[in-house]
């Protein structure tokens, strides 16, 4: 192989490039690939044999991209990631396929002397600041650098483009809250009679709450209203998040304290930059927010603009002022209904007693009547009827006391026959009992000295007398009384009834098992 010679190499690309047709933007991407293989075709010729170092190789590509894509183009992409550095904007560049999978990445710059334009045309036409997670149509050229690699230089940004996309984000939102029966599940629910617990979710240290706050710390102190304030950040990718975390988490608390659910959720958010709103425009936070089990009010701080949760919430507000104001209308409201059924209740007491006092009179005056008669009457009937229970009583008890003499005698005699009954069954109970236990004597004394037998005749000196020996260990700590228990080579203790001795296993016979000789013993 021959040594690389750049000269000559730039002269060959240079002689192919006049001899080519002058590239335009392709109109689509096979024309741009027929066009690409031409400039193949007379590279591969010229670097067949050349070997190249890496800064070389990197220089030619890099000539190859400036002559093939010095043009500018409108590209979309999403914009994965941005940070800026020194006024410099380094943007990290997506393309998504239906399954929400990356298919194409790449870097791209826009530089300072740019950058000011084109984000300030871009904040005055969309109302909001560029950021990630956002669609975009970028003016790019195509750029490589031996270090750095390839990325795109971004000369300009369509706003019309993301304002669309946007737009086109929401109503496929809608339409799919709309096809999950969401849009209006909690516009259903009834207004809260009465407003005694209301959660509230808002960014801390806002503007808005503290406009809130105002009136609604008013109520609390009149006992009318309770508030429960959680804390959110309501703009940035992670505004959607916190704040259904925030809801979640309220709702638990206030169950583990009340056990009930609250009567009113507030989401409020105080003025602010329109571009901020997005950052609501999320799926999965308004379809928590339908799905509530309480009303839901919202008061997201603006008048013309309409966000995904004013088409969930049960009622939508323009600011968080119009919210306490609502709540404090609903609540004069009930006071007054309760002042005016007050009233009407008096004044129909008023009138019930009124007419039951009158009422009272004339039964009094016709019971009075009566009962001077009645009272003659029952008079007369008590002197009779007295006369008649004294005459009743005399007789009455001299038949109780001729029945309670009748009762003693026949009393007596029952309890003497009980009682000779209970003697006689406890003599013939006593004498059964001491035979019993006569019996059970005898029965012990015999099996006892049947086990005194036993126990005599087992006795290791008798059995020892009759020609038995007992196996032990060396040590004489352990009695030997299976063949398990020997090992060969092992030393035992032999003892007999006149003394002992001590012996060496050499080989172990069992029932179940072959011989198992020693080390000494031959094969």
């Amino acid at each position: 192989m021959r040594k690389p010679n750049l000269a000559s190499l730039a002269h060959a690309n240079a002689k192919n490039a006049k001899a080519a047709k002058v590239l335009v933007p392709a109109k689509n991407l096979a024309t741009l690939e027929a066009e690409l293989a031409e400039i193949d075709d007379s590279l591969v010729e010229n670097l067949e044999d050349t070997v190249l170092r890496l800064s070389d190789y990197l220089a030619a590509v890099d000539m190859v991209i400036k002559q093939t894509f010095d043009h500018r183009v409108w590209v979309k992409a999403e914009i994965r990631n941005l940070s800026s550095k020194g006024g410099h904007y380094y943007f990290e560049l997506a393309e998504k396929d239906d399954d929400g999978k990356v298919v194409a990445s790449c870097r791209g710059n826009l530089w300072r002397f740019k950058a000011t334009r084109v984000l300030a045309k871009f904040e005055r036409a969309t109302g909001m600041a560029l950021d990630r997670d956002l669609t975009v149509l970028l003016k790019v050229s195509a750029g490589f650098h031996a270090q750095y690699g390839f990325s795109l230089t971004i000369e300009d940004i369509d706003p019309s483009y993301t304002l669309g996309d946007l737009a086109r984000q929401y109503a496929e939102m809608v339409d799919r809250l709309t096809g999950e029966g969401l849009i209006h599940i909690n516009q259903q629910l009834p207004t809260p009679f009465d407003i005694e617990h209301v959660i509230v979710i808002a960014p801390e240290k806002a503007a808005g709450l503290g406009d809130f706050r105002a009136d609604a710390d008013r109520l609390a102190r009149t006992g009318a209203c309770q508030f429960h304030y959680y804390h959110a950040t309501f703009q940035g990718n992670h505004a959607p998040m916190e704040i259904r975390q925030a809801i979640v988490s309220a709702q638990k608390q206030f169950y583990a304290i009340y056990h009930r659910l609250p009567d009113l959720l507030v989401i409020i958010r105080g003025g602010g930059a329109v571009g901020d709103l997005a950052y609501l425009n999320d799926y999965e936070l308004a379809a928590l927010v339908a799905e509530q089990p309480v009303p839901v009010w919202v008061g997201i701080g603006h008048e013309r603009d309409k966000v995904i949760l004013d088409e969930v919430a049960h009622t939508s507000f323009d600011t968080p002022s119009k919210v306490i104001a609502a709540i404090t209308a609903h609540l004069t409201q009930l006071i007054a209904q309760v002042l005016s059924y007050q009233t009407q209740i008096k004044q129909a007491t008023q009138r019930q007693l009124k007419t039951a006092e009158q009422q009272t009179t004339r039964q009094l005056n016709r019971v009075q009547s009566q009962t001077i008669g009645q009272l003659t009457a029952l008079q007369k009937d008590s002197d009779f009827a007295w006369r008649s229970i004294q005459l009743s009583a005399q007789r009455q008890t001299k038949q109780a006391a001729q029945h309670i003499i009748e009762w003693q005698a026949q009393t007596k005699i029952a309890a003497y026959q009980q009682v000779v009954i209970a003697r006689d069954n406890s003599t013939d109970y006593q004498r059964t009992i001491m035979q019993n236990v006569q019996q059970q004597v005898l029965q012990a004394q015999r099996d006892s000295q049947h086990l005194r037998d036993i126990i005599l005749l087992h006795q290791p000196a008798r059995v020892l007398k009759q020609g038995y020996a007992m196996l032990t260990t060396e040590t004489g700590k352990q009695i030997l009384t299976s063949s398990t228990q020997l090992n060969p080579d092992q030393t035992i203790k032999i003892i007999l009834k006149d003394g002992q001795a001590t012996a060496c296993i050499s080989h172990i016979e069992n029932a179940n098992t072959e011989t198992i000789p020693t080390d000494d013993s031959p094969n």
